[in-house]
């Protein structure tokens, strides 16, 4: 998921995409460590998939805050 595509989202669809995306990466991780994944490559998009998350939901937040101080 790009960046702009999760700008677009809402603070509600970013959580909701934010657990979704950690729990698929902790399935993703334990498959791992009992060998039943063969694409690795997948957990380390989940990882930057969450940072992008993390990060858009956080500029939203500030921007909310910053605009209801003001």
């Amino acid at each position: 998921m790009k960046a702009k595509e999760i700008r677009d989202l809402s603070v509600t669809e970013i959580e909701k995409r934010l657990r979704d995306t950690r729990e698929e990466s902790l399935k993703l991780r334990l498959g791992r460590q009992t060998g039943q994944v063969e694409k690795t490559h997948e957990i380390r998009e989940r990882r930057k998939t969450i940072a992008r998350l993390e990060t858009v939901l956080n500029q939203k937040k500030k921007a909310a805050a910053a605009t209801s101080a003001s």
